[in-house]
């Protein structure tokens, strides 16, 4: 059951702060509780998906980048954001995994959606299993320098709870994969 008590709390303004290629940055006026009004900062993005690209023998393609806010090299599922606001996330999937990975597929199975960071983001990530893979060609974009790697999911499972892996589409979309199987497997 979900809580709502929006009336004891409320958003009483808005006001842009910063837009970028990716997000608009807002500063909110809160109301709390208390009668109080403070400002809380509003990170608005329209979204995106990321999809498991699983190779005929089970192995799993991964996308190695620079990540700057983390200024150091990330291992992801593939992933991008929406072209435009109300994008089909499966649109969205297919396109990033050619453009990152080099290949296509004709076979995506929905497996969940996440929000990244709800204490400041409304960013919603649909995540897809891609089978049937078919080799391509990439096409990254003008700014885009990664490396496309195979991995074994255990070997991913294991480096999530090793704490290197620590991508929050990477490690949701994993582990569910990973329940996923189990449960196709009972």
């Amino acid at each position: 059951m979900e809580y709502d008590d929006r009336e004891r709390l409320k958003r009483v303004g808005r006001k842009l702060a910063y837009q970028g290629s990716v997000m608009k940055i807002y500063r909110d006026d809160m109301r709390m509780p208390d009668g109080e009004v403070v400002q809380w900062d509003y990170f608005h993005h329209n979204g995106g998906a990321a999809v498991i690209p699983v190779l005929e023998d089970g192995r799993i393609l991964m996308v190695r980048q620079y990540r700057n806010a983390l200024d150091r090299y990330t291992l992801e599922i593939p992933a991008g954001a929406f072209d435009y606001e109300g994008e089909p996330g499966v649109s969205c999937a297919s396109r990033e995994l050619e453009e990152e990975t080099g290949y296509r597929s004709d076979n995506f199975t929905f497996l969940l959606h996440m929000n990244s960071m709800p204490a400041f983001t409304n960013e919603k990530v649909s995540i897809y299993v891609a089978e049937n893979l078919k080799k391509t060609e990439q096409h990254l974009d003008e700014q885009e320098f990664l490396n496309v790697e195979v991995h074994e999911l255990g070997e991913l499972i294991n480096r999530i709870y090793e704490g290197v892996l620590t991508d929050s589409k990477t490690v949701c979309g994993l582990l569910a994969y990973q329940l996923q199987l189990s449960r196709e497997r009972d």
